[in-house]
């Protein structure tokens, strides 16, 4: 990947500062307090097979805060006349943000084809968080994730400045996602180079703790993190066994029952003032034996244990 030493360290040192507000961050009410607002990534309760408006309900009777719904089960629903703008009034009406989306279009690709067909799935899929009332989305490296694929650095800054400028157009904001296991923007300092790079107002990163811990990103570097850009943040937590090279994302399990070092992670964002959405994300199977309702609440609790 090309990235010159200079360039980087310019854009890093840059990180927390050059992006100014957007307004989009959690509610104010709540980060005066030093609170972290928590939400619902639907990833975690997957492998249980509900539809989007049993997703929204169990959320809200939970006690979530916000979620991060799937663009899958969005299109899903917008099969169904009406259903995604009565989901939103749904929301709304309880209080639940939606806090952004997970979706998978390959705006990021070498093939000039591939990537502009990619960057029309990411419009579509914008336009349907949009019409739930989201805020956000992931702009993950699928399609730039394969071992065998090279992505340029700078290359990947247009690109992303070409899904902000869309973004821009449907009123959402897509998060620059990095994969730790991906061949490219696998690592949180990639991910600062290409979004301070767009030097666009509304760039900004969406980490993970899973994937800093199997990219070897340092934890310490989310202190490059302004409020602005950092938004979303999903947590989760990594046992000692399987080790980093063989962890795998069903490995996941609860924050506070792994080795990550939440009192390092949390400190880094404080420190910035950033108070993004905790947005809750595993994919453990074992979690799913349990009734829906006994792993929504664990998780809410879990988080909640780690501000004290």
């Amino acid at each position: 990947m090309k990235m010159s030493r200079r360039g980087f360290l310019a854009a890093a040192a840059a990180g927390g500062a050059v992006l100014p507000r957007i307004g989009m961050g959690a509610e104010t009410t709540k980060t005066e307090r030093g609170r972290f607002p928590i939400a619902l990534n639907t990833g975690t309760i997957r492998g249980y097979g509900l539809p989007l408006e049993k997703q929204i309900e169990l959320a809200i009777k939970s006690g979530y805060e916000g979620i991060e719904p799937w663009v899958a089960d969005l299109v899903r629903a917008a099969e169904k006349q009406g259903l995604l703008e009565d989901l939103r009034k749904r929301c709304a009406d309880a209080g639940l943000r939606v806090v952004g989306a997970i979706g998978f279009a390959p705006w990021a690709v070498n093939d000039d084809a591939a990537r502009a067909k990619g960057l029309e799935q990411m419009k579509r899929e914008m336009a349907l968080v949009a019409r739930l009332g989201g805020e956000r989305i992931a702009a993950s490296p699928s399609g730039v994730n394969g071992r065998d694929v090279t992505l340029d650095l700078d290359a990947a800054v247009e690109r992303y400045a070409a899904v902000l400028r869309a973004g821009d157009a449907e009123g959402v904001v897509p998060q620059l996602e990095f994969w730790g296991r991906s061949a490219n923007l696998s690592r949180l300092n990639q991910c600062l180079y290409v979004a301070t790079g767009t030097g666009h107002p509304k760039a900004c990163v969406l980490a993970d703790v899973f994937h800093m811990y199997t990219g070897g990103s340092p934890f310490e570097g989310l202190r490059f993190l302004s409020k602005e850009a950092a938004q979303v943040f999903h947590i989760n937590d990594y046992p000692e066994k399987p080790g980093r090279a063989e962890a795998q994302d069903r490995d996941r399990v609860w924050p506070g029952d792994g080795l990550a070092p939440f009192p390092v992670i949390l400190d880094a964002l404080r420190e910035n003032g950033a108070y993004p959405w905790l947005s809750i994300e595993l994919f453990n199977a074992e979690y799913w034996k349990n009734p829906v309702e006994e792993t929504l609440k664990t998780g809410l609790e879990k988080v909640k244990r780690l501000q004290g």
